[in-house]
This record gives C-alpha cells, structure tokens and sequence, in this order.
C-alpha cells in the first residue's frame, strides 16, 4: 500500500516534468534553416501537392486498365407466365410448337481485349507526362514555401530590431523628461517643454505598441506558413539577420532552363502536344479481341438447384474480333483538332511572356540589391552622424546650450535613420531572396 501511494505522489511530478519539457523545447531559438525545413515537412500547400502525386500515379493506373483485359460476368433468370407459340404448316396441317420454358436462366463470362487502340496508347503517354508534371509542381510549390516562409522570417527580425530601437528612444527621451522636469521645478524651464516631453513619450509608447503588435502578428503569419500551430512560442536569433557588405555574384542573364516554371511550361507543351495526338487518334480504326462463354437452361418449373431436375443446360462460346473504323462524325475531331492548335498558340505566347518576366524580374532584382546596398552603407553613416548629433545636443541641452527644440529634431532625426537602414536591410536580403531564385538554387537554403 505504501508503495502504491508513493507512485501516486510521484505521478503529478513525472507530468509536470513533461510539461516543463514540452514549454521549453517550444520556446527554443528557431534559425532560418529549421523553419525552411519545417515547413517544407509540415505546409499545408506543400502536403496538398504531394497528395497531388499520389492521384496522378493512380491516374495513370486508370488509363493503364483501359489496355489491359476487360472481364465481365454476367446471369440471368426470366419467368416467362405465358409462352409464346410458334405457328408452322406441315404437310397441308397447320401446327403450333411451345417456344421454351416456364423458367429459363443463364450464366456467362465475357472478354475484351484492345489489340489496336492509338487514343489508349496516347493516353499513357500523357498520364506518364502527368505523373512528371504533378512532381514539378510540387516542387515549385516547396520553392514559393520556401521564398514566403524566409521573406516572413526576414520581416520579424528587422521588425524586432526596429522595436530594440524604440525602445532604445525611449530610454533617452525618458532621461531627457526627468531633467526637463527637474528644470521645470528650479524654474529653469517652461511647463510647454514638459508637455512637449510627455507628448514625445506618448508617441514613442504608441509606437512600441504598434510595432509589438506587428511582430506578433508577422510571427502568426510565419507560423502559419510553415504549419507549425500559432500558439508555439518561437524566438529568433538575431545572428539570423546579418550585416550587409557586399554584392553577390551577378551573371549577365540566367539559366533559365533551371527554373522549375521553365520545367513546367515544358512539361504543359508536351501534355498538350499529347492531347492534340489524341484526337488525331479519333480517325485511327480500333481493333479488340472479344470473347464469351454463356451457360444457359430452360425448366418448366423452379428445380434448376434440384438433384431431380428436368432442367435443359447448354453451353455456347464465341471468339472474335471487333474492327471499328471511322467514317463521318459532323468534322467533330476536326474541331477538336483545331483548338487544340489554337491552345498550343496560346502556351507558346505564355511561354514568351513567362520567359520575359523571369529575365525582367532578375534584372529588376540586380537593381534592387544595388540601391538597397548603398542605401544600407549610406544609412549606416548616417545613423552614426544622427547619433553623433544627437548625443552632442543632448549633451548641450543638459547644459543648457541647446534648448528643446533642437534636442527633439535631433531625436526624431536619429529614429528616422535608424528606420531607414533597417528597411534598407530588410530590402536586401527579400532581394537576395529573389537572387537566389533566380539561378534557380531557392532550396539551397535549406
């Protein structure tokens, strides 16, 4: 019995271990690499997409039935109330013979066999192509996972050094509050430069605030991307957003043919290709192998499971071979035909359009990996000259060298900057993003 309450007692510390287990590892630092991984494990997109596979292999094994043997079985038992006659003349006297049973029933099997059949033999073709094009798009679909989740991952990061900043203001304007007030007491300053502090404050609160808020719902939609529950708390190292000193390599254009829409235009052009060749198909004749065996037996009564049964059985089988060949169908296929070209016309424009974008879209990104890089170096400067500045004015201020004005203009001037560099940074590394799915070496980041 003691031993028993001891387990008991034990019970409440073993599950509080677990929790204590489980809070901790949810709250564990979440690099770059693991989110890229967890979501490409766990997005809901990227799940659909596999299935997308899945259903493409079993499509191709329904068009692949449609080439191998069809058996069927088939029964039938009639009760026929009145049977017919039939009337017949024999030697100058008129006679009627009975035409059946009371009960007649039957059994059979039948086979279908396509030995010539250009629209089925199309069809695999296509479906193989299918199975291709569902892999690929599974694959793009990783690709846009992967872009969204780090450009998502990239905009907490500078968000939470934009907050560090704020929070940073704040910390300085509080200073400059307590020696405004302190002034005000020894009648060294105006209650309008008291107010004006107080206002300042309010406005940075405001903005901490708002700018936590944004985190947390930047974070949710980070979470949410990667199919990870919105209620797991995640922290991010800020060793994830590193500073920014160079270019990367830039190449005068791309390959495009590693990109995996390029892959898929490709893959389109033959499906439709394919599909043209299968209403082509429609003017080949067919030729199948068909076969049956049919059991059949008339009784004058229900005896057909008795051992006594008068019952008359026969068998009868048939082989043969079905040929159809096209005549006339109204230019049906012909039109079928033609629109098919009309849809090959069309992929090649969009091809065009495709590749002009994805070449427009890298140089637009060398652009913008150009000006966010020396808005970054120029930032930078600058918000080491605001600091300066403004450190000189508070200083000043202190001293009374410098009145309120000055020291708030100088203020407002750093935080500017210190903003503008941030957002210059965050536009450098979705560019970077972009540069990196350019060459086609997105899941290099994983």
């Amino acid at each position: 019995m003691n031993t028993i309450i001891k387990q008991i007692k034990i019970i409440p510390v073993l599950l509080l271990g677990l929790l204590l287990s489980n809070t901790v590892s949810a709250q564990q630092t979440l690099t770059l690499k693991e989110a890229l991984n967890y979501a490409v494990q766990n997005s809901v997109k990227v799940r659909k997409s596999k299935l997308d596979i899945d259903g493409g292999k079993y499509k191709t094994e329904e068009i692949r039935a449609q080439a191998l043997p069809q058996i069927t079985g088939n029964g039938n038992l009639t009760y026929n109330p009145i049977i017919g006659q039939l009337v017949a003349n024999f030697g100058g006297q008129t006679q009627s013979i009975q035409l059946g049973q009371n009960w007649n029933s039957s059994a059979g099997v039948q086979l279908s066999q396509q030995l010539f059949n250009q629209q089925v033999f199309t069809g695999l073709k296509a479906a193989r192509s299918s199975e291709e094009y569902y892999n690929l798009t599974s694959k793009l679909t990783e690709e846009q996972i992967i872009e969204l989740v780090a450009n998502n991952y990239y905009q907490v990061l500078v968000n939470k050094q934009q907050l560090e900043v704020i929070e940073t203001n704040i910390k300085n304007v509080r200073v400059t509050e307590k020696i405004t007030s302190d002034n005000y007491k020894n009648g060294l300053a105006k209650k309008i430069d008291v107010d004006r502090i107080n206002v300042k404050v309010t406005n940075l609160l405001t903005q901490r605030e708002q700018t936590s808020t944004t985190i947390s719902e930047l974070e949710n939609q980070l979470k949410f991307a990667m199919g990870m529950p919105v209620s797991t708390k995640i922290t991010l190292p800020k060793t994830e957003l590193t500073e920014v000193t160079q270019l990367p390599q830039f190449t005068d254009s791309i390959a495009l043919s590693n990109r995996t829409e390029i892959k898929i235009l490709d893959i389109q052009d033959k499906l439709l290709s394919l599909q043209r060749k299968a209403y082509v198909s429609e003017y080949y004749p067919t030729l199948a192998l068909t076969g049956n065996y049919t059991y059949s037996s008339q009784s004058g009564g229900f005896d057909f499971l008795s051992s006594n049964s008068a019952a008359i059985g026969y068998g009868a089988s048939a082989v043969g071979l079905t040929l159809k060949v096209p005549i006339f169908n109204g230019f049906l296929t012909r039109s079928k035909i033609r629109q098919a070209d009309v849809d090959i016309k069309k992929a090649k424009e969009d091809r065009r359009e495709s590749t002009n974008n994805l070449n427009m879209a890298y140089e637009n990104t060398k652009d913008k990996l150009r000006l966010s890089l020396n808005t970054i170096n120029s930032q930078k400067k600058n918000v080491e000259l605001a600091d300066e500045i403004y450190r000189s004015t508070q200083n000043n201020y202190n001293n009374g060298l410098a009145n309120l004005t000055d020291l708030l203009e100088t203020e407002d001037s750093l935080s500017e900057a210190q903003k503008n560099y941030n957002q210059a940074l965050l536009n450098y590394k979705i560019a970077e993003i972009q540069l990196i799915k350019s060459n086609g070496n997105i899941k290099s980041l994983l």
